[in-house]
């Protein structure tokens, strides 16, 4: 079933990018997330996500780097997320008013059993991240919200993404959107693979399919935009103010330009796409007139004389006897005289 009206649904991950765009611009961390929910609002997002988390229940001090060293430096995957895990429960609520009032969707993405409880309140939809595709309790939990749900299946089989589904439905739950994604930052584009989503589209077509992507924004977002020619009703992408900026989501996150181009894109292919039923249309009536052909008399032809397809050619305008009627012209006797260049009528035959 769908989960939301507006297709493609677009989320703007702003995840933790604030953190860097506040060092940036010398404003808070509140005022740098509200910023940011802003332009992601103006440029045609329908959604930002955020993410819940804190580093001690998300990775041991054991984890190691998974990510392109050269574009985030830190080493270690609990130290990363200790520098971006000071948002509380009143933050998000926060946010998820000023989500409202100016007319976005709020999403966050849970990452303990805390903040699937605080989160319920704020949001509408419950995303799942890939890396949780197997926490089948951590799952179990958020279906039993009976929320819709939006999964993540980076990294995962078939067979983890069944069991992920299975474990939501077991809970009553069915309202699921199924993303695909490529765990890999940032994914080169030999290995985005978009022909995946029409693999879960066959495979689960009962649910939305959508696409979470971690590559580098292309100058006309045609990853993107090929992601929803696809059948991709669900779009997420990290998002950014400044791509420039070093470290975490930035490097690989879209802008307001990009969003931009890519509901410029959506919008074309809406409008090119028409009707289904190939019929004459509206704007092809004078055309269809002008430049179809009719029989014209190749001389003159008297009164009395027998038609015979030597003395006829096809031109424009269609606006006469059709050539595909010619084997009913064929053999009539002339009433009337006929000049060459005319278009033959019915009247002007016995």
């Amino acid at each position: 079933m769908s989960i939301f009206f507006e297709k493609p649904f677009l989320i703007a991950e702003i995840g933790v990018n604030y953190y860097d765009i506040a060092i940036e611009k010398n404003i808070s961390n509140m005022d740098a997330a509200k910023l940011m929910i802003k332009e992601a609002k103006y440029a045609g997002a329908d959604g930002v996500k955020f993410q819940s988390y804190k580093a001690d229940t998300l990775a041991s001090k054991n984890s190691p780097a998974y990510w392109d060293m050269n574009e985030e430096p830190t080493s270690s995957q609990h130290e990363l997320f200790k520098k971006f895990d000071t948002f509380e429960k009143e933050d998000y609520k926060e946010l998820s008013s000023f989500c409202k009032n100016i007319g976005i969707t709020f999403l966050s993405t849970p990452f303990d059993f805390d903040s699937i409880d605080y989160l319920e309140d704020m949001m509408d939809v419950y995303k799942i991240s890939s890396s949780d595709l197997t926490n089948t309790p951590f799952i179990k939990e958020i279906a039993k919200k009976q929320k819709p749900i939006i999964l993540s299946t980076g990294a995962s089989t078939i067979e983890e993404i069944e069991t992920a589904i299975t474990t939501i439905e077991n809970e009553g739950n069915n309202k699921i959107g199924i993303m695909h994604c490529v765990l890999s930052y940032p994914t080169n584009y030999e290995d985005v693979n978009l022909l995946m989503i029409k693999n879960l589209k066959e495979l689960f077509p009962n649910y939305d399919i959508g696409f979470s992507d971690h590559t580098k924004p292309d100058k006309s977002m045609l990853v993107l935009t090929t992601a929803y020619f696809y059948g991709a009703n669900l779009i997420e992408k990290h998002f950014t103010l400044d791509k420039t900026l070093k470290g975490n989501d930035h490097y690989h996150a879209m802008d307001p330009v990009d969003i931009r181009k890519f509901k410029d894109n959506i919008s074309l292919i809406k409008k090119i796409n028409g009707q289904y039923m190939k019929e004459p249309l509206k704007c092809e009536e004078e055309a269809r007139k002008q430049a179809r052909r009719s029989i014209v008399a190749s001389r003159n032809i008297a009164i009395g004389e027998v038609i015979t397809e030597d003395m006829l050619v096809f031109k424009r305008p269609g606006i006469g006897i059709s050539p595909h009627k010619l084997s009913f012209i064929l053999g009539k006797e002339v009433k009337i005289a006929i000049k060459e260049d005319d278009l033959l009528k019915r009247d002007m035959l016995k």
